[in-house]
Formats: structure tokens, C-alpha cells, sequence
């Protein structure tokens, strides 16, 4: 086998790699993630979520992709580019690759991170609820938690288990970190269990805030697409504008004047 097909072997496998480590990113996705109106200060939170997972959970998979896929660009370059250049071109390529492919969002985490958002201020009502009819805080986030069901019901179900077994406020509200507004509830309830705060009116008015805040970032995310749906369009129009318009006017200027 030629140095040329064994390169090109590998920079294929390292590219259906990268593929399958990322997922597939679809336009209908991309509408999706604009109209769920998640605001951009949530990034580092959605990069925390993308982490180094324990050996042979989805995460722990993915991260082994990674490496493979990237280890494969590395050894196309060494074989694609001949001599010294490609060995020492390989290491920082590999090294990049992982970096930047670990930093990509898989479309599923993407996709509960979204849903946990979006449910996060009725999760906060509901807490809110039952705090005010007489429900220690334990019981009523797990009652919460049944009743919402889906990602945030899972994290809602490590804070109730969490304080049921008798973990601080502050350890067991850290499992609200990852969704977005999270950090926000997880606060007001450490603040309320070290004060004697009512938790239950800050919750109102923290759902109140989600709600808003939610409302801005959709009409944000809507602005944005327009100006990307108008780019398309001025892109097309400005070179025809220029050669149906103006291309013929300079060549007759030009042809009286010659």
C-alpha cells in the first residue's frame, strides 16, 4: 500500500470518526436551538457538560473516539506530508483536533440541556407550591421531580436524594450547576437554609426571572435569524445587481469612449 492511500485511509476513518464522536448537526437542530432561546452566558455551563466521562459511559465512548479520530489525522499528516515537516506537523494536529472536538456539543446533551432549561421555571413553581402547603424541602423536590419527568427530573431527584441521606444545602443543590438558571435556584436555596429565608417566595420570584429572561432570548434568537436569512439573500442579490445593472452601463461608458 502507497504512503498516498494509507494517508488518505486514515484521514477518512479520522473524519467518520469525528462524525460519529460530534453527531450530526442538522439546520432543523440549529432552529431549534435558536427558537429554545438559551442565552449565550450558558456556554461555559454547556462546556462543562461535554466533559471527561468514566470508562464506558456514553462520555468515557465518546472521549475514546475522539482520541482515535484525532490520532488517525495526526498519522495522515506524518504520512501525507513527507519528512520532517510531517512528523512535526502531526503532534500539534492530533493535539488541536482532540481540543476542538471535545469542545463540540453532542446534539443529545445539547438537546437535555435545552429541555432541563425550558422546564426549570415551572420545576421552581411547583417546588414553590409545595413548600408553602408544609413539605420539607427533601420531599418536595422529589415530588417535583416525579411530576416533571425528563433530564431536570433527574438532577431534581440527586438534590432530593442528596438532602434525604443528609448532604449539606450547598452539595446537594451543586446538581442544578450544568442547567442553565440553575446556579440561580441552587443560591436561594443555600442562602434560605443558612438564614431561615422563605425559600418558597424566592422561588416565585426566580421563576418569574427564567421566564423573562427566557422571553428575551427567544426575541433575541429571532433577531439573529432574520440577519441570517438575509445574508443568503444579499449574497445572491449583490452580484447579480452588479453584472444586470452595472456591468452593462461600464461597458457601454467604456465602448463611446474607445
Amino acid at each position: 500500500m502507497s504512503g498516498t492511500a494509507l494517508g488518505t485511509g486514515c484521514l477518512a476513518a479520522a473524519a467518520l470518526l469525528a462524525v460519529v464522536a460530534v453527531g450530526r448537526h442538522r439546520p432543523r437542530r440549529r432552529l431549534r436551538r435558536l427558537a429554545s432561546g438559551t442565552p449565550p452566558t450558558d456556554i461555559r455551563a454547556r462546556r462543562r457538560g461535554t466533559g471527561d466521562g468514566p470508562p464506558g459511559s456514553p462520555a468515557g465512548r465518546r472521549v475514546d473516539t475522539v482520541r482515535l479520530a484525532a490520532g488517525l489525522a495526526g498519522v495522515a499528516v506524518a504520512v501525507l506530508v513527507e519528512g520532517w515537516p510531517g512528523l512535526v506537523a502531526a503532534l500539534p494536529v492530533a493535539v488541536l483536533l482532540d481540543r476542538l472536538l471535545r469542545r463540540i456539543e453532542h446534539p443529545a446533551v445539547r438537546a437535555r440541556r435545552v429541555r432541563a432549561a425550558a422546564d426549570l421555571p415551572l420545576a421552581a413553581d411547583l417546588l414553590a407550591a409545595a413548600l408553602r402547603a408544609g413539605a420539607p424541602v427533601e420531599r418536595s423536590v422529589l415530588a417535583v421531580a416525579d411530576a416533571l419527568g425528563g433530564p431536570l427530573a433527574d438532577q431534581l431527584s440527586r438534590v432530593g436524594r442528596t438532602l434525604q441521606l443528609g448532604g449539606g444545602p450547598q452539595e446537594a443543590w451543586a446538581h442544578l450547576a450544568t442547567v442553565p438558571g440553575g446556579p440561580r435556584i441552587a443560591t436561594a436555596a443555600v442562602r434560605s437554609a443558612s438564614s431561615g429565608a422563605a425559600l418558597a417566595g424566592a422561588l416565585t420570584r426566580l421563576a418569574d426571572d427564567l421566564r423573562a429572561d427566557r422571553a428575551v432570548a427567544i426575541e433575541s434568537a429571532a433577531r439573529r435569524a432574520g440577519v441570517l436569512i438575509v445574508l443568503p439573500l444579499g449574497l445572491c442579490f449583490l452580484p447579480a445587481f452588479i453584472l444586470a445593472g452595472l456591468v452593462p452601463v461600464i461597458v457601454a461608458v467604456l465602448g463611446d469612449v474607445l
